[in-house]
Parts: structure tokens; sequence; C-alpha cells
């Protein structure tokens, strides 16, 4: 059975956006902008894949054209082949942007989690600070509350009043005053001290309010950059999964096609012979319109001198005068209806609208398979199955053929279009799926001779056509008005 080609899931392509911009953010870059490259980028890889995928495409088509005549089941294995070796780089290719993916996620990741150890010690560092100046500020309090009822008392007996009435002499009132002073000078800057250290414990809590805050955001960026690291890494194994898989595959394959190995020379044989059939059949049509020129050659000559007999004839018995009427009547004769048959009018047209899409040119083929060489003489258009087909030219079917029998050709139609231009003229229109024609009969150029068809070895469903001309095959395309798109 033909494997289904792969096709790419979207959600690659969104995870893969997604961990770019989460990337493009985390690492500080200029935001849309380094955003807006990576996705350009990014888009550019996914435009080349696609690209890849329909030249895979269109390569599997031209392979199924060059496997004609070869077993069905043989032709799946090669085209099995093909597709592997069609798909394989596409897998390592996106196996090596899934890396890059999770290489950037687990970067991105990283990054986070190492700032928010960062903000969480520089919390815990605060947190210290703070406990301290409340133990600063508590001891504070309690001095300045003791330094309050000592001055209320009287520091060691020493008061405003007792200063002035106990002093004894003018020395112990010196000495009393600056005692005094030193511990309102104390009692002040024990003041001041709390106040900074208030001051600092405020600073100190706002900037732990701010790193709290961070910390906050950087636990969900962190908790998604591992999520997204996650996603990477799963994403990742299935590429790797996939291209084991495509790989072991084509190694299975590769093992049956080589048990192929006889059946593919004795098929290309019956290709040769097939053609080779063809050939003398063309060959014997050739001869016979040949025979049919030749005959009416010779009759025309006899006319011609019967004709020429009875003039002189006529001629001898009466006057002079009556030799120009008798001349015209055989004039007449030598131009009539005995010509041989001839489709003068216009060249032979493809049997499927111009342009058209050539899977397959005429010309020599390396058959794929074995790199034997073998002569493909059509063209291979592509065509839908069932679509119709028109006669190339004007003729007379001398061949219909069906697939039971016909080896590698399957439903087949021959049509003799006779002289054009002075040449002999035979079309060939093979894997038909049925004929709207019958042997012998007259055809109309552009009338409906079949509908395309995939019988006779073939792996699907395509146009056919030869021409021949005086018993060669010639490249359809070198006809005018057989353009083709491709």
């Amino acid at each position: 059975m033909t494997r289904t080609p792969r096709t790419p899931r979207r959600t690659r392509v969104v995870r893969r956006v997604a961990a770019v911009l989460a990337v493009t953010i985390g690492l500080g870059l200029a935001g849309g902008v380094a955003f807006a490259d990576k996705l350009e980028q990014l888009q550019s890889q996914t435009k080349d894949l696609e690209s890849q995928r329909q030249a895979n495409q269109d390569k599997q088509e031209q392979l199924s054209s060059e496997l004609e005549g070869t077993d069905a089941s043989l032709q799946a294995v090669y085209l099995e082949i093909a597709q592997l070796d069609g798909e394989i780089p596409i897998a390592e290719a996106e196996l090596a942007q899934a890396e890059d993916d999770l290489a950037a996620a687990e970067r991105h990741r990283d990054s986070v989690q190492d700032r928010l150890a960062v903000a969480q010690s520089e919390a815990t560092t605060l947190e210290d600070e703070i406990a301290q100046s409340d133990a600063d500020i508590a001891s504070t309090q309690d001095e300045i509350g003791e330094l309050a009822r000592s001055t209320y008392r009287g520091t060691d007996g020493l008061s405003a009043i007792a200063l002035v009435v106990d002093a004894a002499s003018p020395q112990e009132f010196t000495e009393r005053a600056s005692a005094y002073d030193l511990a309102m000078r104390s009692q002040t800057q024990v003041l001041d001290d709390l106040e900074n250290t208030a001051a600092e414990q405020r600073n100190s809590q706002a900037r732990l309010d701010a790193v709290n805050v961070r910390i906050g955001e950087l636990e969900v960026e962190a908790q998604e950059a591992v999520v997204a690291a996650d996603e990477a890494r799963d994403e990742a194994q299935q590429h790797r999964d996939e291209l084991t898989s495509l790989r072991a595959d084509r190694a299975s394959k590769a093992s049956e096609l080589e048990s192929y190995r006889t059946q593919i020379e004795q098929q290309q044989d019956q290709i040769e012979a097939d053609d080779a059939d063809l050939k003398a059949q063309i060959d014997d049509l050739m001869a016979q319109q040949a025979d049919e020129r030749e005959r009416q050659r010779k009759e025309r000559e006899e006319r011609e001198a019967a004709a020429a007999a009875e003039a002189a004839k006529q001629n001898s018995g009466s006057s002079g005068g009556g030799s120009s009427g008798g001349g015209s009547t055989g004039g007449g004769g030598g131009g009539g209806g005995a010509a041989p048959p001839s489709s003068s009018g216009p060249g032979l047209s493809p049997p499927v609208a111009a342009p058209f899409h050539v899977t397959s040119p005429f010309g020599m083929r390396i058959y794929p398979i074995n790199g034997g060489r073998y002569m493909h003489n059509g063209t291979d258009i592509r065509s839908a199955c069932g679509n119709p087909q028109y006669a190339s030219g004007s003729g007379t079917v001398v061949g219909v053929r069906k697939a039971a029998g016909n080896g590698t050709h399957g439903n087949q139609v021959l049509i003799d279009h006779g002289v054009i231009d002075g040449d002999s003229y035979v079309t060939v229109y093979n894997h038909l799926s049925r004929f709207n024609v019958s042997n012998g009969q007259w055809i109309g150029k552009g009338d409906v001779l079949g509908y395309t068809g995939m019988t006779g070895n073939v792996t699907g469903c395509h146009v056919h056509v030869e021409v021949w001309k005086n018993g060669t095959a010639i490249n359809p395309e070198s006809l005018a008005g057989w353009t083709r798109s491709n």
C-alpha cells in the first residue's frame, strides 16, 4: 500500500512562533523588531519546506510515469522509497529546527530561573536588613525612654535648677553645666539615629515590596518557560522518533525492492516487447498506406493515359479548332476525387487542452529501479481520471485494444490520419479507462475517443499520447500548438 505523504502539523509552527517570541522577550532583545526578524526567518524556512514538499510531489508524479509497465506492487515499493527519500531531508530539517527551538527555550528557562534566584536572594537580604532595623529601632527606643526618664529625674541628681542652686563654687557650676550639655547632646544623637534607622527601614521595605512583585512575575515567567521547554523537548523527541521511523521504513523498503530484482528485468523486457509489437502494427499500417497510395497512383495514371488516348482519337477525327474543348475536359479529369486521401487542414492537436502539464516527456528514459535505458515513445500529460480525451485529427480508428492481453499499454486506441502535408500520421492513446470509439470507425478531429484512466500497469491516471510520422515515433511537443505549462 502506498504511503500517505507527510503533512506539517500546524501546531508545530504555532509552538515554534510562541517559543521564539518568549525567547526574544525573555532575553531582552529589541522587542518587536527582533521578533519580526525571527518570524520572517521562520516563515522563509516554512516556505522552503513547502516548496520541497511540492517538488517531491512533482517527482512522485514523474516517477509514476517512468514506472509504466512495472507490476503495481513493485511500483508501490519503489514509489514509497522515493517518497521516503523526499521526506527524510524534510524531517531532518524539521528536527534541526526543533532542536534549535529546544535550545532557545532551555536558555530562556535558565535565564528566568537565574533572575528569579537573584531576586529571591535580594529579598532575603532585605528581609534580614529590615529585621535588624526593627531590632535597632527597638533598642534605640528603649534608650530614648531611659534618657527621657533620666532627664525628668535629673541625670545623676543633676537638673537645670540644681545646676544653679546646688553649685558651691563657680568651678563646680562650670563642671555641672558641661555634664548637663553632654547629656543633652547624647539624647539628640540618639533621636537622630532613630530617625535614620527608621528612614533606612522604610527604604528597605519599599525595595522589598518591589522585589516581591518582581519575584511574583518571575515565578509566573519561570513556570511558563519550564512548560515551553518541556513542550519543545517533546516536539524535538517527536521529530527524532519520526525521523528514526522514516529511516527504518526506508531500509525495509530497500530490502523489499531488492527481492524484486529478477522481476524488474523481466518487466523491462516486457515493456520493450510491447513497444516492438506496437511498432510492428504501425509498420504494417504504413505498408498498407504505401500499397494504397501506389494502387491509387497506378489507377490515376491509367485514367490519365486513357483520357489522353481518347483525346488523341477525337483530335484525329475532327478539325484543329475543336482541340481546345477536349483539352479542358482532360484537365478536369486529372484533378478529380481520385487523389489519395488527405487530412491536409490544420495539423494535429493535443488530446487535452493546451497548455498542458507534462509529467514525463518523449525520449530515452533511465529506468529508475535498475538504471536501464529504454525509449519512451510518447508524452505523458497530467489529467484526472475520467476526463475526456479528444482525437488529435480526423481519421480512421484502426485499433481498439483492451487492456487484457495488451501488456503495459492498457486500453489503447490507434487512429490513422492518412497523409498530412505529404507525411503519413498515426496517433496512439494508452491507459484509457474506457472507449468512445470502435474499430474501423471514422472520427473527426476533436471528437471524444475515450476517457483518461490508469489501465496497463501504471500507478495513476494520465494521458499517454504518441505521434508516429511515416512509421517513426516523434516528439508530440514538436508539433505546432502542443504547448506545455511546465
